[in-house]
């Protein structure tokens, strides 16, 4: 069902963008949050952990129109622990979020209907054949070889699933048979594309600022909007 008040919101920005933003001063990250960004070896890691913890703070403000008390929570239903799983806001639990980083960029969405969204780097030194085989299925294989960049085609295959896993339609372990050869894939460099498959919205795009590969997936149409 697609709900009344809209699609959700997605952002992309750089981590440096991101903490560098005069709204996100006012976002406390939680004590979990502050704990698991202290555990990262790398500066650069524990920034874009802390850039899309406080961009999908910003995202949730943006959808409701209002600055307000924003925690930002995780659960996992496998072993019932708090700090890792699906994200969540205490505060609103009318809406749905989801975050990503990568190597120097972040996203993050927020909308009134379950929402996934995934951002990536290429991969240094090509895609290895094995993880072809393990993540599409044979019609996605040869759509992704006949594209004219494949390498680009594959991470763009590659991340809608990632999106999926985030939405909760995909596991890692069944990703490899979900078959999204019916989506299109367009150019490498070409606008944003916005497709469907039964009655998931996506809307997927390359990043040229960023050099990354965004794919955000709702219950209805997203929309992208400028942090």
């Amino acid at each position: 069902m697609t709900d009344r008040r809209g699609g959700p919101l997605v952002m992309v920005a750089a981590n440096a963008d991101v903490l560098g933003h005069p709204e996100t001063d006012r976002f406390t990250l939680t004590d979990v949050e502050s704990e698991r960004a202290a555990r990262f070896r790398h500066e650069e890691d524990r920034r874009n952990f802390v850039a899309a913890h406080l961009l999908v703070r910003l995202c949730a403000e943006r959808l409701l129109g209002r600055p307000g008390p924003m925690t930002l929570a995780q659960y996992c239903p496998d072993c019932g622990l708090p700090g890792h799983g699906k994200p969540y806001l205490p505060e609103h639990p009318d809406i749905h979020i989801s975050l990503s980083h990568t190597r120097g960029a972040v996203a993050a969405a927020a909308g009134y209907g379950p929402v996934g969204v995934d951002v990536e780097l290429p991969q240094r030194g090509g895609t290895d054949p094995g993880v072809l085989q393990r993540v599409l299925t044979e019609a996605e294989r040869r759509q992704v070889e006949r594209h004219p960049d494949p390498a680009y085609a594959f991470l763009r295959q590659w991340v809608r699933k990632e999106a999926l896993i985030k939405i909760g339609r995909v596991t890692l372990d069944t990703m490899g048979g979900t078959d999204l050869s019916a989506l299109p894939l367009g150019e490498a460099h070409g606008a944003p594309l916005r497709s469907r498959l039964d009655d998931l919205h996506f809307l997927d795009w390359a990043d040229e600022r960023l050099g990354a590969t965004v794919v955000v997936v709702g219950t209805a149409p997203p929309q992208l909007v400028a942090h």
